[in-house]
């Protein structure tokens, strides 16, 4: 059954792992979105209470994995060729672990959206912050 990793593709940091995860992942069936230009795919999600906005999905079928249990998931399938993705597999592929690490990479890719001047929603892209 094909994987997929929706993504935001806004957030430097988060194209990269996806795009590394689908190029060198070894993951032959893993198809990656980009959950920020796919505005129906988020409306889909949403409807599963599956944020974008609060991390990444992975989809397999009817199971959906959110945030650091969808990060957890795929590093663990991963059999990657990368030495960088080596290293994120074995750091993120324990679900303790990546439940403790994800805040950070939230909070890197609450930067980088930041720099590019982006909203860390992409539903609340048209609505001014006061």
């Amino acid at each position: 059954m094909t994987l997929v990793l929706v993504y935001d593709g806004g957030c430097l940091f988060c194209r990269h792992f996806a795009l590394s995860s689908e190029l060198v992942g070894g993951l032959p069936d893993l198809e990656i979105r980009d959950g920020r230009s796919d505005h129906p795919l988020r409306v889909q999600l949403s409807a599963r209470g599956l944020d974008l906005a609060r991390g990444a999905v992975l989809l397999e079928g009817d199971q959906a994995w959110h945030g650091s249990a969808a990060i957890a998931e795929l590093c663990r399938r991963l059999k990657p060729s990368d030495p960088l993705l080596a290293l994120l597999r074995h750091v993120f592929a324990a679900p303790p672990r990546a439940r403790q690490l994800y805040p950070l990479l939230l909070w890197a890719r609450r930067m980088a959206l930041h720099v590019k001047g982006l909203p860390e929603d992409p539903d609340r892209a048209g609505l001014r912050q006061a």
